[in-house]
């Protein structure tokens, strides 16, 4: 109805039509733009106008990069520190700081990374990229069993590259050798189910490794009658403790990973999660950080009893690779959170489960990551090691 009365007056009334029209704009040019200016004025006499231009972007740029700058600036003064022989405990990231880093979208980044790995090079390609890798990474293509950059068909071939057969000796005079090219975070006893990743950074044993429910599997005699603690769990002969050792792989080391000692490989168990760094300086930041992150726990035993390898992946490397499980398959798109999956390699066909030895191939991962062992040993064991220093595939860790 208020339609065509509206029709008619305007009809009848052209001059209403113009007054009309002019007063709306006088109204509507009074209204300030979604991308203008609002200025906020104080309507009390004597008061000066107050004004106010909010945009979000350039607010969470200049709060992102004060807070950067800050940061930066602290670990400036914790390396001073360090330079003059004072020790600096760690500075441990919050649960908000944890929270927003897990918030990137760290998993499809490396799906997307693993497919870009896949596509072919042209021919006059390779040599400049992988030659810029090999620059930035320092990579050494002498050791590599194909020196020849053009053999390599896309950058997954690159990464995964063989080495030479007498590249890396295999020590033999040293029960637990080093399955991987890096770094050592750290190494030591595991004390009150407390594992360090990092010194002074520490994770929860039952946490990495996940509920006790694979003992079916490794036939080994337990005391299960009084276990005091979950670490207590794993340690099944009187006088034995468990020991650690973190090995750190950077994007130029070798990424494969080998069998570090004799041992029979029972069960395997696959946690789902994040895919932050675990570069040392992100080590030192985040507390738990192999907790969160996607890994691979194999579970097994070897002459001084429990013994376990974890392959920790990281960001850009959420492709882990067991060579003698095809059932694996990691870096999935969905999963549930806290969420694990366990694989028996015992069964009515096979009682032992999987043999490894000292040395063999074991595994890969897509780039740089981090490989943890966990293992029981004879109180007298000793690492060969120092904290920081760079290791190769095949040289001892330690022995008894």
């Amino acid at each position: 109805m208020a339609a065509p009365l509206s029709k008619v007056c305007f009809s009848r009334f052209p001059g209403a039509r113009r007054g009309l029209s002019g007063f709306l704009l006088f109204r509507l040019q009074g209204l300030p733009r979604w991308n203008q200016q609002i200025s906020l004025s104080s309507r009390a006499k004597g008061s000066p106008g107050l004004q106010a231009r909010v945009r979000t972007l350039p607010l969470l740029i200049a709060t992102g990069s004060g807070y950067f700058g800050y940061n930066q600036y602290e670990r400036y003064k914790d390396r001073e520190l360090e330079k003059l022989g004072i020790e600096v405990p760690p500075r441990v990231a919050n649960e908000v700081e944890v929270a927003i880093y897990k918030s990137i979208p760290t998993r499809l980044l490396s799906r997307a990374w693993g497919r870009l790995n896949q596509v072919d090079l042209p021919t006059w390609l390779r040599k400049p990229i992988f030659s810029l890798y090999i620059w930035t990474f320092g990579v050494n293509m002498k050791e590599a069993a194909v020196e020849d950059l053009q053999h390599y068909r896309n950058l997954g071939e690159f990464f995964r590259r063989k080495l030479k057969p007498q590249a890396r000796p295999v020590c033999d005079s040293h029960c637990v050798i080093s399955p991987a090219d890096g770094k050592i975070l750290h190494f030591g006893r595991v004390k009150n189910c407390e594992v360090e990743q990092v010194k002074g950074v520490t994770y929860s044993l039952e946490t990495f490794l996940g509920p006790f429910t694979w003992a079916e599997s490794i036939a080994i005699n337990r005391n299960m009658e009084d276990p005091s603690s979950f670490q207590d769990l794993l340690v099944t002969k009187e006088g034995n403790e468990l020991f650690h050792c973190v090995v750190y792989l950077a994007p130029g080391d070798y990424h494969c990973f080998h069998s570090p000692t004799d041992w029979r490989v029972a069960h395997r168990r696959h946690f789902p999660g994040s895919l932050m760094s675990v570069n040392p300086g992100v080590a030192r930041w985040i507390k738990e950080l192999f907790c969160h992150n996607e890994r691979v726990v194999l579970s097994g035993e070897w002459t001084h009893g429990f013994f376990s390898l974890t392959a920790v992946g990281a960001t850009n490397v959420g492709s882990i690779r067991i060579y003698f499980d095809k059932e694996l398959h990691t870096n999935s798109p969905r999963y549930s959170k806290g969420s694990y999956n366990d694989f028996s390699y015992v069964s009515n066909n096979n009682q032992e489960g999987v043999t490894m030895r000292k040395g063999e191939h074991l595994g890969e991962f897509n780039l740089g990551s981090t490989i943890v062992l966990l293992f029981e040993a004879p109180r007298d064991f000793t690492f060969s090691l120092t904290a920081g220093q760079k290791i190769r595939f095949g040289e001892p860790l330690g022995s008894i």
